[in-house]
C-alpha cells in the first residue's frame, strides 16, 4: 500500500493518492460512565408549580439535555492529571394525576472526573501569532459526549423533605429555553416565593 502513496498533487492516475499531513489534537486520557442517579431534584416552571400543587401523584414523560458545562483544572501535587468537573442542565417533562397536566422543570447534576493531560505549559506558535513568541499555560481541552437520559421514577415531596441547597445558578440561556421562570425556592433567584408548594423530584 506505501508504494500506492506519494507526496504532491494528485495526478490523473485514478491509483495515485496525494500523501498529505495533518495537525490534530492528542486524546490522553478518557472514561465512560453510565450513572444511575437517585432523588435528583427539578426545579418547576411557575405554570407547573400551580399544577403540582393540586396533584396527588406524578409520572414521567420525557428527559432532555440541554446544555453539558466542563470545567478543567489541574490537580495539585499530581502533576498531569486534571479535575473535570461537568453540570448537566436537563428538562424534565412529567405528567400529573388528576387532571393529566403536563409539567416541565430543570434538573441539574454534578459529576467530576479525574484524567490525565499530560503537561498543561507549553509553547504555541503558530503562523497567526500576532507576538513573535506566545508562552502560555494551556490546559487540555475536555469534551464530554452524553445522551438524553431515561427518567424512571417521579414523587412529589414537601419543601422540607426536598435534599440540596436551594442555591442554585442558573444560566440565562437555560431559563430562556425552558420558556418561563422557574420555582427555585432561593431570594432573588427565578421565583421571588421563598417556600412554594411541592416539589417535582424524579428519582433515577
Amino acid at each position: 500500500m506505501p508504494d500506492r502513496v506519494v507526496p504532491g498533487p494528485v495526478g490523473n492516475a485514478a491509483s495515485i493518492r496525494e500523501a498529505v499531513s495533518i495537525h490534530t489534537s492528542k486524546i490522553f486520557d478518557c472514561c465512560r460512565d453510565k450513572d444511575c442517579v437517585d432523588e435528583l431534584r427539578v426545579y418547576p416552571t411557575l405554570t407547573s408549580q400551580t399544577y403540582l400543587d393540586n396533584a396527588i401523584s406524578i409520572r414521567p414523560k420525557a428527559a432532555e439535555l440541554l446544555f453539558t458545562n466542563v470545567n478543567v483544572e489541574p490537580v495539585s501535587f499530581n502533576r498531569g492529571y486534571f479535575t473535570v468537573d461537568c453540570t448537566y442542565f436537563y428538562r424534565v417533562t412529567a405528567e400529573t394525576f388528576p387532571g393529566g397536566a403536563l409539567c416541565r422543570g430543570l434538573a441539574v447534576f454534578d459529576k467530576r472526573v479525574m484524567l490525565f493531560g499530560s503537561e498543561g505549559s507549553v509553547k504555541t506558535f503558530t503562523s497567526e501569532s500576532e507576538s513573535a513568541i506566545v508562552s502560555q499555560d494551556d490546559l487540555p481541552r475536555a469534551v464530554v459526549g452524553a445522551v438524553d437520559p431515561i427518567c424512571l421514577h417521579c414523587a412529589l415531596a414537601e419543601p422540607a423533605e426536598t435534599p440540596g441547597s436551594d442555591s442554585i445558578v442558573i444560566p440565562d440561556f437555560i431559563l430562556e429555553a425552558m420558556g418561563e421562570d422557574l420555582v427555585t425556592g432561593a431570594a432573588g433567584a427565578s421565583d421571588p416565593a421563598a417556600d412554594p408548594g411541592l416539589r417535582l423530584l424524579p428519582a433515577g
